[in-house]
């Protein structure tokens, strides 16, 4: 990334601003502007998170909000309620609270001498979700938004659930915010009342994985901050923002769909970082495109962006498996629309373990196949959403496909490239009332190498809706749709296409609660590609190399760990996956802190045991100055039978040496058609 330290403007920083809120509290926020912006008054930009401003997001913070106050905005940083330096208690994600303090927070904004009344949002992942959300509430200054690693819907597509199966990802994200909830804030801004607020939130926060396991269906508790279900209220412009690695790319295409206002969306190689800053590559400079997005909608400048394709996205070539890439080769392509005329959608039937392109004969006869896949399918599948915490994507699919049904095709005789979401069409019966299928394509290279493009679960008693789940019939005919996520692909000439179904996929998804059989009945079931046509205009896009402000100096005095780790006792036939993210001791001269962050996660399975399901993460985090120093940690252990999800947890504080918190929850949920 290219460091620009010459600005047009000269910038201010405020260290710490309290937003006062109607009900006494107040939000804190870190604000970089012009120089000048008191005398004459600048547009603002709100990112609206409960990731620390003063240490956990410092670095990105440092990059990105003084580029934009550099060109003209006031910058506007704040951590949620109940976070950082900011009052209260944080008791779950996008509750009414966090957003009516969202709408507070944007007319206070828009009051100050240093703004001109004009209000933007931009974030990614939770900052993403709600500027989405507040988008919806339609605060008066909001003026446009830039939404990235987000999503329209809270069910569908959440590190929660996917196709109405529990991801691993459910037990994880809770983790980490029982961590986040833990911390304190720092004297240094709030003063001696930092122990009450430490302690009021230790108190308080509560076990997040309890309430979301309280909700296996789609339900009234996740249509609540989820904008599909009234896409007519957002009435600004938006920005999406996206990459393929990532795990909430899917909405994008369904905001373009149904959004009825001035809208872009662009999606790159990335998992979920801004793109200035994307791995894999090519990172962007995506804070010149999103500044353009700016200066269109609240400085009435005409940038050009409204006449960008609606959609620019990164076409990726074929690459061997491995489970970190930093570059991804490929090139841009643009759709003036979404969905576009440009994709035609081409069903390929299925013959006995085949796909079937170009002069094969169609399939004459039932063949029906079995499929009942050990719980070991899944241990190389990666991370449903990608963080780049390397390595963390699928490895080869050759060591995942023997215990799937497996359908390939020819080698092709031409190039076949894929914009948009592959869906199998199958018709299925099942040996148990509740089941899931999990589909994955691969791209299969001439050496038999396996690369898996993208894939897709489903809960098959969720057949009827997410929010009907109903118990199958055991031995009775269903015919179901397993959408895939969405991709940008070009499978090469000489290479094959490999269609994979499996009736399980852990550590990635929870498992249904028997053994189950599916009987797969192929010439009745078919492959559905979005095929694309390559367009001349497509070598018109462009971008320049990602750019930023100086980033803030830090030293590791521990150095960063991160890794996945397989073991497999073949004595005990125990398997565990072993998740290690080690943000390492890092030190912040400009603050005087020093500060860690540790997780570990550990899903582990005995034989095709499926009682012995267990996911079990802890997590430490230190800060410290002078004399100084809290510690705090969490374990949370997740295991289930055929009826019940078990959950233990526990939280422990120290200051100093001594333990000041200390709770253990012990719950028990009954599971609900998962």
């Amino acid at each position: 990334m290219r460091v620009v330290t010459d600005f047009p403007c000269k910038i201010t920083a405020i260290e710490h601003v309290e937003i006062p809120l109607a009900d006494g509290g107040w939000l804190a926020a870190r604000i970089w502007m012009p120089e000048d912006a008191p005398q004459h008054p600048v547009p603002a930009i709100l990112e609206y998170i409960p990731y620390r401003k003063r240490d956990k997001t410092r670095l990105r913070d440092s990059v990105m909000h003084p580029y934009f106050a550099g060109h003209g905005y006031a910058c506007v940083r704040v951590d949620l309620r109940g976070s950082g330096e900011s009052s209260g208690v944080m008791t779950d994600q996008y509750r009414e609270q966090e957003l009516s303090d969202a709408v507070e927070a944007i007319e206070w904004i828009a009051r100050q001498s240093w703004c001109d009344g004009s209000v933007g949002m931009q974030g990614i992942s939770w900052g993403g979700f709600n500027a989405l959300q507040v988008a919806a509430r339609q605060p008066r200054a909001l003026k446009a938004i830039v939404s990235c690693c987000s999503t329209d819907d809270l069910y569908i597509d959440n590190m929660h659930y996917m196709g109405g199966c529990l991801l691993t990802d459910n037990l994880s994200e809770a983790t980490t915010m029982f961590s986040i909830n833990t911390c304190p804030p720092d004297p240094a801004l709030v003063g001696d009342k930092w122990r009450d607020m430490w302690l009021e939130r230790l108190r308080g926060s509560g076990l997040w994985l309890d309430i979301w396991l309280r909700h296996q269906h789609r339900d009234g508790y996740w249509e609540h901050g989820s904008v599909s279900e009234n896409y007519e209220a957002i009435r600004c412009p938006t920005m999406l923002v996206g990459g393929w690695a990532d795990g909430y790319t899917n909405a994008i295409f369904r905001l373009l769909q149904h959004l009825e206002v001035p809208r872009l969306a662009l999606i790159g190689p990335w998992g979920h970082k801004y793109p200035h800053q994307g791995i894999p590559g090519p990172a962007i400079n995506f804070l010149g495109e999103a500044l353009r997005w700016w200066d269109q909608w609240l400085k009435g400048k005409d940038t050009g962006i409204t006449g960008e394709p609606t959609l620019r996205a990164w076409m990726q070539d074929s690459v061997p498996p491995t489970t970190y890439y930093w570059q991804r080769p490929g090139r841009w392509v643009g759709e003036d629309s979404w969905p576009s005329a440009n994709i035609i959608e081409r069903v390929y039937e299925l013959s006995a373990y085949r796909i079937l392109f170009g002069n094969e004969p169609p399939c004459v006869m039932e063949n029906v196949l079995r499929v009942q896949s050990p719980l070991s399918v899944g241990l190389f599948a990666g991370k449903w959403c990608s963080y780049t915490a390397a390595p963390d994507l699928p490895h080869d699919q050759r060591q995942e496909d023997g215990g799937a049904l497996v359908f390939q095709s020819a080698p092709l005789q031409d190039d076949l490239e894929i914009l948009g979401a592959p869906r199998m069409e199958i018709e299925l019966s099942s040996s148990q009332p509740i089941a899931m299928v999990a589909v994955r394509l691969s791209d299969v290279s001439p050496d038999g190498a396996a690369t898996r493009v993208t894939y897709g679960l489903f809960n098959l008693t969720h057949r009827h809706g997410h929010d009907k789940p109903e118990e199958l019939v055991p031995g009775l005919k269903y015919r179901v749709q397993v959408h895939m996520n969405h991709v940008a692909q070009v499978f090469p000439r000489g290479h094959r296409l490999r269609v994979s179904v499996s009736t399980s996929y852990w550590a990635l998804a929870w498992p249904p609660p028997k053994p189950t059989r599916l009987d797969i009945y192929c010439s009745t079931s078919n492959l559905v590609l979005p095929l694309r046509k390559p367009r001349a205009e497509d070598d018109r896009i462009r971008f320049e190399p990602g750019e930023g402000a100086e980033p803030v100096k830090i030293e590791y005095l521990e150095s960063p760990h991160h890794n996945w780790l397989v073991h497999q006792d073949l004595a005990e036939d125990i398997s565990t996956l072993e998740v290690i993210k080690d943000d390492g001791l890092i030190r912040i001269d400009e603050i005087d802190l020093e500060y860690a962050s540790r997780t570990w996660n550990w899903y582990t399975f005995q034989d095709n045991d499926f009682n012995s399901l267990k996911g079990e993460t802890r997590t430490e985090r230190t800060f410290a100055r002078d004399d100084w120093f809290v510690r705090t940690t969490t374990r949370t252990i997740l295991t289930a039978d055929a009826d019940f999800f078990y959950i233990h947890a526990q939280l422990d504080a120290w200051e100093g040496d001594d333990r000041v918190f200390a709770e253990n929850w012990q719950r028990k949920i009954p599971r609900d058609f998962l």
